[in-house]
């Protein structure tokens, strides 16, 4: 048996019931991040009913919450001038370019969310890393029945994160930043081809 399984909670929904899901929801914590914790707590729910934005449980053999995963696509504008020509030709294949401003626009897979559970007593067992490798899993499959072949992400402005996305191993680079004004903000955005 593999030591974690991801789960839609669609799925989950359907098999255990939505009180099972809210109990194991319950039991999330993250510290960390309390957007990551408010999203978990009162949105997934509701978004995945609407099919707006999918969350993906990891679940250890014991059925316990290691972390979460949400999964959205959204039309995004990429503005190529801060990417490698690798990049900017890779993005021919998925996006279309305005010949008048050079920008970018394509439809893409979001990566919403993206936490690991803080009250999780084997929290430190299961990886960044682990939890970026199930959310790609999730994309590749998606790419295979929809097609597809961008995805991005959003974070704020916090050296760890940007070298975490950024490593050799993720591989995500940065194509611009947006303002959240509601929330005084600024988030770093960044992409991947795969």
């Amino acid at each position: 048996m593999k030591p974690y399984e991801t789960v839609n909670i669609l799925d989950m929904m359907e098999s255990m019931g939505e009180l099972y899901v809210q109990k194991l929801i319950d039991g999330f914590s993250c510290p960390r991040n309390a957007e990551i914790d408010y999203f978990l707590h009162h949105n997934a729910i509701a978004f995945a009913k609407r099919k707006q934005c999918i969350t993906y449980f990891v679940i250890d053999a014991a059925g316990d919450l290691v972390a979460y995963y949400a999964l959205t696509h959204k039309a995004v504008e990429i503005n190529a001038s801060h990417l490698s020509n690798t990049v900017s030709k890779g993005l021919f294949r998925h996006a279309e370019q305005s010949a008048d401003t050079g920008i970018f626009n394509a439809s893409a897979f979001l990566i919403a969310q993206f936490g690991k559970n803080g009250s999780y007593a084997g929290g430190l067992q299961f990886t960044g890393s682990e939890l970026m490798n199930c959310v790609l899993s999730s994309l590749c499959a998606a790419q295979h029945l929809v097609g597809g072949g961008i995805v991005y992400l959003e974070c704020e402005d916090s050296p760890k994160l940007i070298a975490f996305y950024t490593s050799d191993k993720n591989r995500f680079r940065e194509f611009g930043t947006r303002e959240a004004k509601s929330e005084n903000i600024t988030y770093r955005q960044f992409l991947r081809l795969f």
